[in-house]
């Protein structure tokens, strides 16, 4: 992988700055200017529809530029900075002008697929993208890093077990690569029989026995989902093909992956379950920024333990697995029936095996090996997202009037 030296003071943006890692982004960014390093200055700041927080943050961090996706919110933001001397924006194209300002590192940190269009325009003008929305390359993987690649800058992953790989990655020598191990925690109910999981609820779903994590992102991981997605995802970032890539069940989240070279040589990345790490990892990159992550204590570690995924009580899985096998249209297909399908659980409409369940249906109706070969537009994702969707309501429905 090329890289390219940090400029002497870096311009920041983050997309989806209210959310968790937005906070924890802010975090790391206020943690470097008490100790001096702040050689960073914020360009923008977007959320949702979260504007309390999003003025709070914006008269702390002075931002020159901030946007409100849902429009109707529009308002209530300019009202909230009135005399402030910032901008604000609200809508669908105000969060793109955002990613489209002077940033030359952007967080994109917008969950769900409503994430890639913004990406994109950061992407194409040239900025170093921090990843941290998995759907932007489950969705679009060949486009996105199409985008970073044309455009010039650098993809950094976020997640943690990506940033772990890119960490103790040769990317000199891929082809010395054996495997990639991404390691799982197994979320809250990695103990749980498959008939205590039919009864489990969202507030047990996002209770994560390690990280802190909003909600949907929580029930990924408690169907496993989120590390399906996220074989999906290494196999965009890294030069090794899917089948080399596996899970393991790691339950301390100590260990966030590993490679395995050709020698036998195990390289792994370790570290405390705080995401401010990884953010740190790629904010100062090629160099270090210090992280207020608690340091890792080895003296209280007591155990590392592994063990393989259950693929019958975790069936997402394997459809993940079969999805990037497919290839096309398919992850993008499992990626968009997913989320319905957890904000449904989410919402009390459907049980919670029931997510993995229609998600498997949307895939089986659009047919695992009818869609295109590759995805080369940006419309052709929206229009894959866009039917999965509507057929993934259609499946909630018929489930919940059941």
């Amino acid at each position: 992988m090329e890289t390219r030296g940090a400029r002497a003071r870096r311009r920041i943006t983050i997309l989806g700055s209210t959310g968790s890692i937005g906070e924890s982004t802010l975090s790391v960014l206020e943690h470097a200017g008490t100790l001096g390093e702040a050689d960073f200055e914020i360009v923008a700041l977007t959320a949702n529809r979260n504007v309390e927080k999003l003025a709070e943050q914006a008269r702390k961090f002075r931002p020159e530029f901030v946007a409100v996706a849902d429009a109707s919110m529009g308002d209530d933001l300019k009202a909230a900075l009135a005399g402030t001397g910032i901008e604000t924006g609200a809508g669908e194209a105000a969060v793109e002008e955002a990613a489209l300002r002077d940033a030359d590192w952007v967080m994109a940190a917008i969950v769900g697929a409503a994430g890639l269009k913004p990406t994109l325009k950061a992407a194409a003008r040239g900025a170093d993208i921090a990843l941290a929305n998995k759907e932007c390359l489950v969705c679009a993987g060949e486009v996105v890093t199409k985008a970073i690649r044309e455009g010039g800058g650098a993809l950094l992953p976020v997640d943690s077990e990506h940033n772990a790989i890119f960490q103790v990655f040769d990317f000199d020598q891929p082809e010395r690569v054996s495997r990639l191990i991404l390691t799982a925690s197994g979320g809250p109910f990695r103990t749980w029989t498959r008939e205590a999981m039919g009864e489990a609820t969202p507030a047990q779903a996002v209770a994560h026995p390690n990280w802190s994590m909003g909600a949907k992102i929580s029930v990924d991981s408690a169907t496993m989902m989120n590390k399906g997605l996220e074989l999906i995802e290494a196999a965009h970032i890294f030069p090794v093909a899917h089948e080399k890539i596996e899970i393991l069940v790691h339950p301390q989240s100590v260990i966030h992956s590993m490679v395995e070279y050709v020698d036998g040589s195990v390289l792994a990345q370790l570290g405390t379950p705080d995401m401010r790490t990884p953010i740190a990892t790629t904010l100062a990159w090629p160099r270090r920024t210090p992280s207020p992550s608690e340091q890792l204590n080895f003296g209280k570690v007591s155990k590392l333990t592994f063990e393989d995924p259950d693929l019958v009580r975790f069936p997402a899985l394997r459809l993940a697995r079969e999805a990037i096998s497919a290839g096309g249209i398919m992850p993008a297909v499992l990626n968009a029936a997913n989320e319905i399908a957890v904000a449904a659980f989410l919402a009390g409409g459907i049980k919670f095996l029931d997510i993995a369940a229609i998600s498997e249906q949307v895939l089986e109706r659009t047919g695992r090996l009818n869609g295109p070969a590759s995805l080369s537009t940006l419309e052709e994702v929206m229009d894959a997202d866009a039917n999965a969707r509507a057929m993934a309501e259609e499946c909630v429905a018929a489930r919940a009037a059941a």
